[in-house]
């Protein structure tokens, strides 16, 4: 360990001389305070760290203490249910050692080094086995095995495996290579800058299904893809990624709040141990991993939480799981970034954030994927990602906005606007996009109904139609249009305010299944092409749009998951009453 002087602090900036040994990345001890910090430049001997503490009252003088590694995580049984700090503290044993605020120089383990795990072995004496490979497993929650691998870089023969009750960090199982032995244990420990390794990415083909209608049916995200969320302040960005935490179709859920405001981490906390899992019936904290660096929190933290968060996420993807990472929001990293750079003294980039800015944010999202995990045995796992992003007073040509969009495949606009009407999600469906939308028609059409496509089709053509429509009407008014047009406006609003609005705090509308989306759009459409046939049968629009299904199409969102057959009954109720409708209109008109 080499050992250096303060010769500068400027907020969580610190610089030290006498670091000629020390390495960039390198994690380091400032003060008798043991303050936590990296090193992130280097110049001759001179270090200059960035602090993941309150430097307040450290001053020139003072020791710095290189650890000789980077700043890395502990990885194994007991992340699940757990939330920590940017920089891997739990935060629950924080406060039972230094009370409801942080102190300096709180040193707390990762992983509780007391409590006893049943380790189940996969594996037997003799065998061979590579890093990546499963030797054994441990139920974590009630609904989540976890899966102890062999650690990067370690290979060769099992000469000892047992099963039994064991702390994370006993020796479980011995391998041996040629004249080397390694001890492995349930913990093993990994930078947290670096990307696992894995054998092969593959193409993202499968959707990730998040009850959420106006993103599975019209902008979906693929498992191992990448999507971000941009919008002004107030337009719902939190509740769409809680709504992505809470109902996505993933096995683990990372959700990082980095620069939140500490409310909406507890709003958070409370509501995730309370909410059941819809495909386990257990809370949903038993598959979660919480990371909150709150806005209070020291600023150069919120840097290493994100990948913190990743890194964790990328370890539970290496075990075959399917993993999201929601990061809230990639916007206040971007600024923590922007705040070091300027006290780092360097060439400022646009809007004052660093010139490398763009490729830290590509870095971050490229380690999304579906990949073959390391192993002998074929394992796949895919770590999808979606980043928040919050730009000044909405305007997405802001640097960290643009930078974002050019990494990442699926777009949902936010808008202040819809969100100021009530409507939410608000997500525009005229700026948004999915580039992974060509596969997730042909998954929909072979899994759900060979209808979906086309139906999500005509329901954008219908909703473009309607943004033209408006113009003609704001005008020259609503009477100008024809009837045909008139019918148009009338179905884009159904569209709008009975499928793509969705509740998150009612209990049925919260999440929408692939086969209720795909229902209620068809009913819509199927009223629009019944409606049609009857203005060609010479009926007056006031006449159809008075029908008495047409509540029953506004209120078939809160039909429950296991009564879907009412769809069936609302399909006959619409047809007869059109017929009806016709039938006497024919009389009535002759």
């Amino acid at each position: 360990m080499k050992e250096g002087r303060i010769i500068k602090v400027s907020g969580p900036l610190v610089v030290a001389e006498g670091m000629d040994n020390a390495n960039v990345y390198d994690v380091v001890e400032v003060s008798e305070n043991k303050l936590v910090g990296e090193i992130i430049e280097m110049r001759g001997d001179r270090a200059s760290i960035q602090v993941y503490e309150d430097t307040t009252g450290i001053g020139p003088g003072e020791i710095v203490v290189s650890k000789g590694h980077p700043l890395s995580i502990e990885l194994g049984p007991g992340i699940l249910e757990s939330m920590f700090d940017g920089i891997q503290r739990p935060l629950d044993q924080l406060k039972n050692v230094a009370g409801d605020f942080l102190v300096k120089g709180v040193s707390v383990l990762a992983l509780n080094r007391e409590k006893k795990w049943d380790f189940l072995p996969i594996r037997k004496v003799g065998e061979e086995v590579i890093a990546g490979d499963i030797i054994g497993t441990v139920q974590e929650t009630t609904v989540i095995k976890h899966k102890i691998m062999v650690p990067y870089g370690i290979q060769g023969v099992i000469t000892s495996i047992r099963g039994g009750s064991y702390t994370v960090d006993e020796v479980v199982a011995i391998v041996k290579d040629q004249d080397k032995e390694y001890e492995l244990s349930m913990i093993q420990r990994w930078p947290v800058r670096i990307g696992r390794p894995y054998k092969k990415k593959l193409d993202p083909k499968q959707p990730l299904v998040t009850g959420q209608r106006v993103i599975d049916t019209f902008f979906p995200v693929a498992k191992g893809g990448t999507a971000a969320i941009p919008g002004p302040f107030g337009s719902g960005k939190t509740v769409v990624q809680h709504q992505l935490a809470k109902w996505a179709d993933a096995q683990i859920v990372v959700y990082v709040g980095c620069g939140e405001r500490g409310n909406e981490m507890t709003d958070v906390l409370k509501e995730f141990p309370e909410l059941e899992d819809p495909t386990t019936g257990q809370s949903l904290m038993k598959r979660t991993v919480l990371i909150a660096n709150t806005s209070n929190m020291p600023v150069a933290a919120r840097e290493a939480s994100i990948y913190t968060g990743i890194t964790i996420a990328e370890y539970y993807r290496d075990m075959g799981y399917s993993v999201a990472l929601m990061a809230d929001s990639t916007s206040r990293w971007a600024e923590a970034l922007r705040e070091m750079s300027g006290r780092l003294e360097e060439m400022p980039g646009d809007e004052g954030y660093p010139a490398y800015l763009a490729s830290r944010v590509a870095d971050f999202y490229e380690r999304a994927g579906r990949v073959i995990c390391n192993g002998f045995e074929e394992k796949e796992g895919a770590l999808t990602v979606i980043g928040a992003v919050s730009p000044p007073g909405g305007d997405i040509s802001e640097p960290v906005s643009q930078a974002t969009l050019r990494i990442v495949k699926v777009f949902w606009g936010l808008d202040y606007a819809l969100s100021y009407a009530r409507h939410f999600p608000a997500i525009n469906w005229l700026n948004s996009y999915s580039l992974y939308q060509t596969k997730m028609d042909a998954y929909f059409d072979e899994h759900v109904n060979e209808k979906f496509s086309k139906n999500r089709i005509r329901a954008m053509s219908l909703l473009q139609e309607e943004s033209g429509l408006q113009e003609i009407v704001r005008l020259v008014g609503r009477d100008a249009l024809s009837e045909a047009d008139q019918l148009k406006l009338e179905i884009t609003k159904s569209i709008r305010e009975d499928f793509l609005q969705q509740n998150a705090f009612h209990e049925i509308d919260t999440y929408c299944s692939l086969e209720k989306q795909m229902r209620m759009l068809d009913l819509i459409l199927h009223f629009y092409d019944k409606a049609k046939a009857a203005l060609d049968a010479k009926i007056y629009l006031s006449e159809i749009l008075a029908l008495p299904v047409r509540e029953r199409i506004a209120r078939s969102k809160n039909i429950p998951e296991d009564q879907l057959q009412e769809f069936n009954l609302i399909f006959v109720a619409l047809d007869e009453e059109v017929k009806d409708l016709m039938e006497k209109g024919g009389v009535d008109h002759a």
